[in-house]
């Protein structure tokens, strides 16, 4: 079993979510004993975000691409083929602003490629990334699960569907939630982990 873990809150031993994906890829490893892990910390190890360069060098056939292209698109190669290596990934998403942090979605845009993460056909769009499980570790100062305030969740639809669309679609959510709420916060962790449970 190889897993790769996404961490992306910079806010390393302090962040919620960096717990949460830790304590997943412990309790895959305690079933699993021979597993590998692979982390990539999108905040130290930086994705630069894409620019017009990128997507010339993304959408030019590699036999035409130039050094600099080549150069250009080395980082995209490199994180497509950690995920295609990867058995289980485990995506750490703080929320930012009801969204996924900056640096989640450039690591996004860098596998979204076609002809290597998805390709269109007749019958429409097929994803090529398959066979992967996914775990998301989605931390939250309210609660957006559930309640009046699901509807500013764009956390979990997101990721269901870039992801979706590259072929991953075997998705599980873990939350912490509640972590600004003062009834909620001092318990918030300990409520995530027992939802755990579920991976013994």
């Amino acid at each position: 079993m190889k897993i790769l873990h996404i961490i992306s809150s910079p806010r390393g031993e302090a962040s919620q979510t960096i717990q949460l994906g830790n304590s997943i890829v412990k309790k895959l490893v305690a079933k699993n004993e021979k597993a590998s892990i692979i982390t990539r910390d999108i905040t130290t190890e930086i994705v630069p975000y894409l620019i017009g360069t990128h997507i010339q060098s993304f959408n030019t056939p590699p036999e035409n691409r130039s050094a600099e292209q080549l150069e250009l698109i080395k980082l995209s190669d490199i994180l497509i083929a950690e995920v295609l290596d990867a058995d289980i990934i485990v995506i750490g998403a703080p929320m930012y602003n009801f969204g996924i942090p900056a640096v989640l979605k450039s690591w996004i845009d860098y596998l979204a490629r076609a002809g290597v993460a998805f390709t269109y056909t007749a019958d429409g769009p097929v994803g090529l990334i398959q066979g992967k499980k996914v775990f998301l570790a989605i931390g939250s100062g309210g609660v957006y699960s559930e309640g009046d305030y699901k509807a500013f969740d764009f956390i979990e639809p997101y990721l269901r569907t870039s992801l979706g669309f590259f072929g991953m679609t075997d998705i599980t959510a873990f939350r912490i939630e509640g972590v600004s709420v003062s009834a909620l916060k001092d318990n918030a962790m300990q409520v995530a982990l027992e939802k755990l449970s579920v991976l013994d």
